[in-house]
């Protein structure tokens, strides 16, 4: 039988990707772990991998071509599987299937299950998503699919979810076939509440011709947006579009800050850590959050999502955009984990190397300018936060202590937020917790 491999969607934002390279030509065979193809994403570059046994019968999109539509079918594999249900799923047109069947990325594979289980998908008539091979392994260990939550594109039932349930075990239900329980799903809801609320329609800005117009011809040169730089301007005018902003500003000393960041390098200089200002600041904020819950919480259309860990994402530049890599549970790691763990999630992410779990999520944002020389600025929330820190340069500054003038290091931030989330006198108390953490950074260690 034959069944389309189509432009899948690797993260919630992606709408259309670019075909960087095909691994394989017409005709070849292949097998389960082959890399099939290359597909640059608005923030990364991922390897398309074929998790079943087949032949290229036809390669539809040629390599380098840009703008593919996700859901577009790419390519038409050829395979010799029999089985009823994969037939009919295979008759599916192309437009109209949710994703392939027969590929797998390898950073998805390497996303936490807990991180990328969705619901499960089912079409009409209640009939399960899931991939020929899954559906085989599951037939052959007479195991139920209808329990289990898929990690694929768009719910759809893989190879390890399958696999993680035979792992995890399981008691046999009335028919002989065994139940599994399904795997926590992470952020359905607000997906739901997202989607039931539709985003209100902003002024129309200038086009194209009208622009040109202002300009002599030959005065300028076009550079064609690439996807990030895209994703980027539709994200950023979704979030001052949708979200009422207000910000507050706060000054914090670093005197002590200073010196005890210098005893703990001397202290860890062996191990080859080096912590930096920044990494105090993310440690900060994450306390901070755990210290005024009500403002670790994202908007949702049906309710606010309060959030139990804080995970901050922080703003790393790179050529012609940004990542905002995600520290996962920074209020318990040391900051000897999150210095190192915040150099590697940089190292990949300006070299694009970052897996979409490890960029998408988080409950609020830093972004840092200090080392730019940036006194103080505001910065626009990523959606769905309903926070991000803007922090500015440590420098002298004159400052009154006891009645006394003296010289202090003082750094300016400026928490932007979300009013629908947190209110003034929220925000402020935020911002009271993360002086005093940073102002008093040995209260970090206790």
């Amino acid at each position: 039988m034959s069944i389309p491999i189509l432009m899948p969607a690797l993260s919630p934002t992606m709408e259309t990707g670019k075909l960087a390279k095909w691994h394989v030509k017409e005709g070849d065979e292949i097998a389960p772990g082959d890399v099939i193809a290359e597909i640059e994403t608005d923030k990364a570059v991922m390897e398309v991998e074929a998790i079943e046994e087949g032949r290229i019968g036809k390669l539809y999109i040629a390599e380098g071509e840009a703008d593919v539509p996700v859901n577009t079918m790419i390519a038409m594999v050829l395979t010799d599987d029999d089985e009823g249900d994969d037939d009919k799923e295979a008759e599916t047109p192309a437009s109209s299937a949710p994703t392939s069947p027969l590929i797998e990325t390898t950073q998805s594979q390497a996303a936490p299950v807990a991180l990328v289980a969705t619901p499960v998908v089912k079409e009409a008539g209640d009939r399960l998503f899931a991939s020929p091979l899954a559906r085989r392994i599951a037939k052959e260990n007479k195991l139920s699919l209808a329990g289990i939550s898929g990690s694929g594109p768009r719910g759809r039932i893989v190879k390890k979810d399958v696999e993680l349930a035979l792992a995890n075990g399981s008691a046999a239900s009335p028919d002989g076939v065994k139940a599994v329980a399904t795997a926590p799903v992470v952020g359905a809801g607000l997906a739901a509440a997202n989607t039931a609320v539709s985003a209100p329609k902003t002024p129309a800005g200038l086009d194209d011709k009208e622009i040109f117009s202002l300009y002599e011809e030959g005065s300028y040169e076009v550079v064609p947006h690439d996807n990030m730089r895209r994703i980027i301007a539709d994200r950023l005018t979704l979030a001052k579009s949708t979200i009422p902003h207000f910000y507050l500003s706060i000054d914090c000393e670093l005197d002590e800050l200073l010196q005890a960041r210098k005893r703990m390098n001397e202290a860890v200089a062996a191990d080859g850590v080096r912590l930096s200002v920044n990494d105090f600041i993310i440690k900060a904020l994450a306390l901070a959050m755990q210290k005024v819950p009500d403002a670790n919480a994202t908007w949702g259309g049906q309710g606010v999502l309060k959030h139990k860990r804080s995970d901050v994402a922080v703003a790393v530049a790179v050529e012609g955009g940004l990542f905002p890599p995600v520290i996962r549970h920074a209020d318990l790691k040391t900051l000897s984990e999150i210095s190192n763990e915040m150099k590697d999630l940089a190292h990949r992410a300006r070299s694009k190397k970052l897996a979409p779990h490890e960029y998408q999520g988080g409950t609020t944002s830093i972004s840092n300018l200090g080392m730019f020389d940036i006194k103080q600025f505001d910065a626009v929330i990523n959606p769905p936060h309903a926070s991000i820190l803007a922090v500015g340069r440590g420098q002298q500054r004159p400052v009154v202590k006891e009645g006394e003038l003296a010289v202090a290091n003082v750094m300016s931030c400026t928490l932007s937020c979300d009013h629908r989330v947190i209110d003034g006198a929220l925000g402020a108390q935020l911002l009271k917790a993360f002086k005093t953490y940073i102002e008093e950074p040995v209260t970090m260690l206790v």
